[in-house]
């Protein structure tokens, strides 16, 4: 399990364990908190392509799909 720090989020470097459409480095470019300070969007974006997705902030624990940093 990946540790994550939901304040710690933004410009933070993902690589996926299984790349998807040739991409596998993401950076997470967009973060926004409601007013308890939980995330409530969390975009991610793909560093070759750029393309931008929403990401559910928790998957990122998940080791068997993220890494932290690029890999």
């Amino acid at each position: 399990m990946n540790k994550v720090s939901p304040k710690k989020l933004l410009n933070s470097k993902w690589t996926a364990v299984q790349p998807k459409n040739k991409e596998k480095h993401f950076i997470i470019v967009e973060v926004d908190y409601d007013e308890d300070k939980n995330v409530v969007l969390c975009v991610q974006e793909a560093v070759m392509t750029k393309r931008q997705c929403e990401i559910d902030w928790r998957e990122l624990k998940n080791a068997d799909v993220w890494r932290p940093g690029w890999k």
